[in-house]
């Protein structure tokens, strides 16, 4: 029997298929007329797949002779070796701490001048316990005047002496405060310019003011209640001429969270009393009682970049002297919408009320007032406001803001007239003191301001504000300037000596001066100029505790007229030391 190859066996079978094929298709030439024949199937053909088999992995070898591997043992032979070697002992590294700076709860300065300058400071602190503390502060600044081309006595001086106790507990914080002050002024700005004063009538003018204060006050916050807060204060403050003023007030404060919403109310309750021994014209005295009270509830809502409140407030006031009542409503809005970041933020608001005038605030603006004043409380109507603000930097800051107010009733201050030299007038009778007249006044204003952190040694700021006065009854608005702007600056030159400078900018004012005795004809309007203020201080720190300073105000120099026949002092300097210590 013949075999084959595997791989021609295909090829053999083939070959037979194609003779066979041309076998059939010859005889099917050679006989074209054959017979219909009649295929019977008998079964169907039906093709199957070989079986394939896997070839093993491992061969099953049928050698006759099989070889037994011999077992090998593996043993090690230690032999001890001397070592002299000894790893060093790891060491941390160790990073540089900066030496904490030690607080201390109490300082005291001391520092004199020229003009007989002398001020001294005395702060203490005192720790009760681990949620209370207590302390005072003791102020007390004075000069001895010697103002260049004053024919009156012109010193001053201010002491004030002011007490605490705070204590923050768990759910609650509250503190207490008390003070009393002590101050003397002189009215020595004569109207010499205008009036030829002769040295007997100088001699009889008695210019001198005092003015005695008191106050005590305290502010309660509670925590997770609907009761947020509450501040209220007393204050009492006389003169050398029989004039007293009091004052309580309360503001208490709640907050309602809602869903999406803030519910605050604040309240409102301010009374004034007090009275002068006498008007300018001496013809009457000057007694007045005001009772301030209202609600303001506002609707705040806050979230990422949006805060808006949204609110008004109801305020009654009530003259008790001239039983007179009056009902006022005022918007309370504001909203802020961070545009980019922090780098723009947009705000605007509008805000209104009926301001308390007081004896107390009149005096603290302007320590040359006669104690003969009429006081009445400010209408403002409105007090609209929209601004940009934000950081052109890590170490720019910025804020541009203008402005709109309507006040009815707003308080200037303007010189008294001139009665004539009597031994019978008082020493603030000579043209030498300041009034108060009412007007109602609309106010256009600009503002701008820019902050400059170079770093951590030094700063730059510098702000101005531009106000447009339109008044209705006076010709002027008495001693209002138009533009104000301040430029200031800090910074360290080495670790022990800073400085510091601040230049101050005061525009054009107007004044009125009145002689009712005709002598000087008819009342004249009274130009003050603008000035520029200077100052600058140099510290060094000469440890801990100690630190020397010098202090130079008005370095410009030039007796400039903050009030109409009120030259200043010229340049001053203070030389001082403060020290700081622990009991």
């Amino acid at each position: 029997m013949m075999l084959y190859p595997r791989n021609l066996l295909p090829f053999f079978l083939f070959l037979v298929f194609v003779c066979f094929g041309t076998f059939s298709a010859l005889a099917q030439e050679e006989d074209d007329d054959l017979d219909t024949e009649v295929v019977t199937v008998v079964k169907p053909y039906t093709p199957t797949i070989s079986d394939a088999f896997k070839v093993k992995e491992t061969p099953v070898l049928n050698d006759s002779v099989t070889t037994q591997k011999k077992a090998v043992e593996y043993s090690i032979f230690s032999v001890p070796v001397a070592s002299t070697f000894t790893p060093a002992k790891g060491k941390a590294e160790t990073v540089e701490k900066a030496k904490p700076m030690k607080l201390y709860d109490n300082y005291a300065t001391l520092g004199f001048g020229n003009y007989t300058t002398i001020l001294g400071e005395l702060f203490s602190n005192f720790e009760l316990s681990r949620t209370d503390q207590a302390g005072f502060f003791f102020r007390h600044n004075s000069a001895q005047g010697d103002i260049d081309g004053v024919l009156l006595e012109n010193k001053f001086y201010n002491t004030s002496l002011d007490g605490y106790y705070n204590s923050r507990q768990q759910d609650l914080a509250y503190r207490i405060e008390a003070g009393v002050s002590h101050e003397l002024y002189n009215w020595y700005g004569l109207p010499d310019a205008r009036i030829p004063f002769t040295a007997e009538t100088i001699a009889g003018i008695e210019p001198q003011q005092t003015y005695l204060g008191a106050q005590v006050g305290g502010m309660l916050s509670v925590e997770d209640s609907f009761f947020e807060k509450m501040t209220a204060k007393l204050q009492y403050v006389s003169d050398a001429f029989s004039s007293s003023e009091f004052r309580v007030s309360a503001q208490p404060q709640f907050q309602f969270p809602l869903s999406e919403f803030e519910l605050k109310i604040t309240g409102e309750v301010d009374y004034l009393t007090g009275s002068f021994e006498r008007n300018y014209a001496n013809t009457e005295a000057l007694p007045y009682g005001i009772l301030i009270a209202g609600v303001a509830p506002a609707w705040v809502y806050t979230n990422d970049d949006l805060t808006v409140a949204l609110g008004a407030a109801a305020v009654v006031g009530l003259d008790t002297e001239r039983s007179e009542t009056d009902f006022f409503i005022y918007p309370r809005i504001q909203a802020s919408y961070r545009l980019v970041d922090e780098i723009l933020v947009a705000y605007a608001g509008a805000d209104g009320g009926l301001r308390q005038n007081s004896f107390y605030q009149f005096k603290e603006d302007n320590p040359f007032v006669s104690p003969t004043l009429f006081i009445a409380p400010t209408n403002e109507l409105v007090d609209g406001f929209v601004g940009l603000k934000g950081k052109l930097s890590n170490a720019v800051g910025y804020n541009v803001r203008g402005g709109y107010r309507s006040q009815e009733n707003r308080a200037l201050f303007q010189l008294n007239p001139y009665k004539g030299s009597s031994t019978s007038f008082e020493g603030y009778e000579n043209g030498n003191s300041f009034g108060v007249v009412y007007d109602d006044i609309n106010t256009f204003s600009l503002f701008g301001e820019l902050q400059v952190q170079v770093s951590n040694d030094f700063s730059l700021g510098v702000n101005a504000e531009y106000q447009q006065y339109s008044t209705t009854n006076q010709a002027e608005a008495w001693n209002l300037p138009e533009l104000q702007a301040t430029l200031f600056s800090n910074f360290n030159v080495t670790e022990q000596i800073y400085a510091g400078a601040s230049i101050f900018y005061v525009g054009q004012r107007f004044d009125l001066f009145q002689d009712t005795t005709g002598a000087s004809g008819p009342p004249m309007t009274i130009t003050l100029d603008g000035y520029v203020d200077a100052n600058a201080h140099v510290g060094y720190k000469v440890n801990d505790r100690l630190n020397i300073f010098l202090k130079g105000s008005n370095l410009v120099g030039g007796n400039y007229q903050k009030w109409a026949q009120f030259p200043v002092q010229s340049i001053q300097g203070l030389l001082g030391a403060t020290y700081k210590f622990d009991w």
